[in-house]
């Protein structure tokens, strides 16, 4: 094959496009956690709408564009009512906290505790804390940026959702423009892309579901309080991935604390500890491999590297990436055959 043919190949377009995709995908990255938010909800809600459709479907018709907004406001109100039952419940273990350290420093010699706690408060005169209260500044500005980014991905996902008919007509029209070679490659990787994504997001809400039946069953175990307003953080936070465990401990840890003292708080790390574990090593590469039909070790594998090049956005889209590569080359690992999606399928034509 010589230079020309190899320029006008089949092949060769298709890697040049994909290079291209990645090019301006990578340009985009301060907007990486907009956008994976936005393909998240518009994911879960979708099949959520899907599932509610088929039961509402047979006791009585309604509109699908109907029903989507209802569960929105649902999801939200739950999200707000989960959080304001928990933040009282938190403020007022840090407020039991805060009283037991006052009465301890006042009486150091009543308990072991006491004592511990006036040597820690001593050292603290050494530390300069003007130096840390510019990185808490910015913790703070992190949060208020998840908040916001989240905000604008339930917006998106919606209008998304609700108008994937017309988006699906109107983006069909540029597979007839005058670049209609480069808009079918993309939705070809769009497709593809897209099938894929779905079979880890179900993975992943397995894993959430499981982590936070068995985290439920630890904490009633341990006689901790209020467990359906800490089971629906837990199961929140546990589609984030390896940050959501960390934040989870916070709270857990304060009312841990509260409860059964030092000694209840380093039983209940160590049994949250030996859960998360089994998660890592266990629950998503066996659920991962069960949905992509790739191999646990190259599952394994593939969360560790994509968690190191890609930070944790990377224990979902790591092998999304990777299954999506094996399929552009004709490696096949997963059965797309009636696969559906909630991005708009563009009609396809002859490549």
């Amino acid at each position: 094959m010589d230079l020309k043919q190899l320029l006008r190949s089949q092949g060769f377009k298709r890697f040049s496009i994909l290079v291209l995709i990645c090019i301006i995908i990578y340009s985009l990255r301060s907007m990486a956690n907009v956008l994976l938010l936005t393909l998240l909800f518009t994911f879960l809600m979708g099949s959520l709408h899907r599932a509610v459709l088929k039961v509402t479907d047979r006791f009585f018709s309604i509109h699908p564009k109907v029903i989507l907004p209802i569960l929105y406001v649902l999801l939200i109100t739950i999200v707000v009512l989960g959080v304001y039952k928990l933040f009282p419940l938190i403020g007022n273990e840090i407020m039991q906290l805060v009283g037991l350290i006052r009465n301890a420093y006042y009486r150091p010699h009543d308990t072991e505790f006491g004592m511990y706690i006036v040597k820690f408060l001593d050292s603290l005169e050494s530390i300069d804390f003007r130096s840390y209260i510019q990185p808490g500044m910015g913790i703070i500005m992190k949060v208020s940026n998840i908040g916001m980014n989240v905000l604008i991905a339930l917006i998106l996902s919606l209008f998304f959702l609700m108008e994937k008919s017309n988006i699906a007509k109107f983006s069909s029209k540029f597979l007839s423009s005058k670049l209609s070679w480069l808009f079918v490659e993309i939705d070809y990787f769009g497709t593809k892309f897209a099938q894929t994504f779905g079979k880890v997001i179900e993975a992943q809400l397995l894993i959430s579901l499981i982590n936070t039946i068995l985290t439920s069953l630890m904490l009633w175990a341990l006689g901790f309080p209020h467990l359906l307003g800490l089971a629906l953080i837990v199961f929140l936070l546990g589609l984030i991935p390896v940050a959501g465990a960390f934040i989870s401990l916070f709270p857990l840890s304060f009312i841990g604390f509260s409860i059964g003292g030092v000694e209840y708080v380093i039983i209940m790390l160590v049994l949250v500890a030996i859960l998360h574990a089994f998660e890592a090593y266990v629950l998503n590469p066996k659920l991962m491999s069960s949905k992509t039909h790739l191999p646990i070790f190259y599952t394994f594998i593939i969360l560790i590297v994509s968690e190191h090049i890609f930070g944790m956005w990377g224990l979902i889209i790591g092998i999304p990436i990777f299954v999506f590569m094996l399929d552009v080359i004709d490696v096949k690992t997963i059965e797309v055959k009636g696969a559906d999606t909630d991005l708009p399928k563009a009609p396809t034509s002859d490549e």
